[in-house]
Parts: structure tokens; C-alpha cells; sequence
């Protein structure tokens, strides 16, 4: 491999991990706030009855970039295989783990007198203690933040190992299956693990199992319609490298992701 494609090959690296560690991290800081998915679309509740749980399409706000990190991820996955998804997502668990370790420590920082006073009061005049909603919207139980970063981690491995398992069978053709294919397994696995585990003796199972539907559907039809933004990524990229290079970088890429671990 010549310096310029290995420059090139790196770059393409440090530029995918950093969209996706910068749109993992935030998902998970911004995913304490619920939001209406239908409200968004201006619709009216779905009233889905789910093993007798009325469920709506509520998600949480991470929701609305985390598309952002399957694109980066099937990316790095077609170019990198294994090695480079593995590499990422073990570093994103750091890092984020990182994170919530700061903003615990900086929950229980005392809190200025004068700053207070001054962020006591909302545009409409009422009192609220700022240091109370602070803690409030960047604290999460001990429990979803271990779920959430087992699921992220394992939903990666799962990720990877479909995607290329449908590479080794389709060769360089149909990116739009393995991308699809390899994401709707992958988040069937998150959606239900991370709630597993955080809400276990909280939540009934029937009612875990719903809420994991719910969140599943609105995966699941996220992943049909990004498949036009993996192809268009694929286009940039194979331009960047150059299409003969970028095809021969997948293909070491397919060679080194047989194993699941």
C-alpha cells in the first residue's frame, strides 16, 4: 500500500470515529429527555396495543442522531471490518463511561450561593432551584447507564459479525442488504437488552417486552430509510480512495472479520 493511500486510509478513519464517538457521546448525554415521535410528525398518538400496554412512540431525544452512528458504524464496518469497529466502539465505551464519571463528580460540587440566585427563576417569572434540575436531567441510575453501554457494546459485535457473514456471502454486491440486514439484527438485540437490564424489578417483562417493540419498529424503519445515505457515504468514500483501492481495502476488511470476537 502506498504512503498517500495509507494517509488517505487513516484519515478516512479518524474522520468516521469521529462522527461516530462525537454522535454516540451526545446521544447518550441528550437521552435523558423523552420526546412524542408523533407530535414531532404532528400526528395523533398510535394508541398500540402491545400485550395490553397502550404504547405511543415515545423515544428518547438520542434517538434522533443515533441513526447517525449506524450509518458510521456499517462504514467503518465495510472499510474496517472487525478490527476497526471493534477498535471504536471499545473506545466510545470508555469514553462515555469517562463522561458520566465527570458529570457525577460534578453533580455533587457544591454549588455557588450567587449562582443560584442568579438561575432561580424562568422566563415566565417562576421559582425552580437550578442545582436541583441540574442533577436532575444529567443524573441516570447506575442500572441504565450498565445497560445501555452492555447493549451498545454487544449490539456492535452482533453488528459486525451479520454485517460480514452477508459480505462473505454476497461479495462486493448488495450493500444495501448487509447495511439493512446487519443493523435490524443488531438493534433487535440492543433494544431488548438495555431494557433488560435497567428495568428488571421495575417494569413487569410483558411490559419491557412492549416498550422494546415499540422502540424496535421505530429502529426497524429508520434502518430502511437510511439504506440512500450508506450508498451515498459508499460514493464519497470509494471517490476519496479511489474505487479499485477502496475495493481492495473492503475486501482485507471482509478477510479479517470472520470470528465474532
Amino acid at each position: 500500500m502506498s504512503a498517500d493511500l495509507t494517509r488517505k486510509k487513516n484519515n478516512l478513519f479518524i474522520v468516521l470515529s469521529g462522527i461516530f464517538l462525537t454522535n454516540a457521546l451526545i446521544a447518550e448525554m441528550i437521552g435523558v429527555k423523552i420526546f412524542s415521535g408523533e407530535g414531532t410528525l404532528g400526528l395523533a398518538p398510535a394508541n398500540l396495543n402491545i400485550f395490553g400496554f397502550t404504547m405511543d412512540f415515545n423515544l428518547t431525544a438520542g434517538a434522533v442522531i443515533w441513526p447517525v452512528v449506524f450509518i458510521t458504524t456499517d462504514l467503518i464496518n465495510e472499510y474496517f471490518g472487525k478490527p476497526g469497529v471493534k477498535r471504536i466502539s471499545y473506545l466510545t465505551a470508555a469514553l462515555v463511561a469517562y463522561a458520566f464519571v465527570v458529570i457525577f463528580l460534578s453533580m455533587n460540587l457544591p454549588p455557588a450561593s450567587w449562582w443560584l440566585d442568579a438561575n432561580s427563576v424562568d422566563n415566565e417569572g417562576n421559582y425552580f432551584n437550578i442545582n436541583f434540575a441540574f442533577n436532575k436531567i444529567f443524573g441516570q441510575g447506575q442500572r441504565i447507564i450498565i445497560g445501555s453501554l452492555s447493549a451498545f457494546l454487544f449490539g456492535q459485535l452482533v453488528d459486525v459479525f451479520v454485517f460480514q457473514k452477508l459480505r462473505h456471502v454476497t461479495g462486493a454486491k448488495m450493500l444495501w442488504l448487509r447495511a439493512t440486514g446487519s443493523t435490524l439484527v443488531s438493534q433487535l438485540v440492543d433494544s431488548f437488552l438495555v431494557l433488560f437490564i435497567a428495568f428488571t424489578g421495575v417494569f413487569s417483562t410483558t411490559q419491557i417486552i412492549a416498550i422494546g417493540i415499540t422502540n424496535y419498529i421505530y429502529k426497524f424503519l429508520v434502518a430502511i430509510l437510511l439504506t440512500p445515505l450508506i450508498y451515498g457515504g459508499h460514493y464519497l468514500i470509494d471517490r476519496y480512495l479511489g474505487k479499485e483501492h477502496a475495493e481492495r481495502i473492503s475486501d482485507e476488511a471482509s478477510h479479517q472479520s470472520k470470528s465474532f470476537f
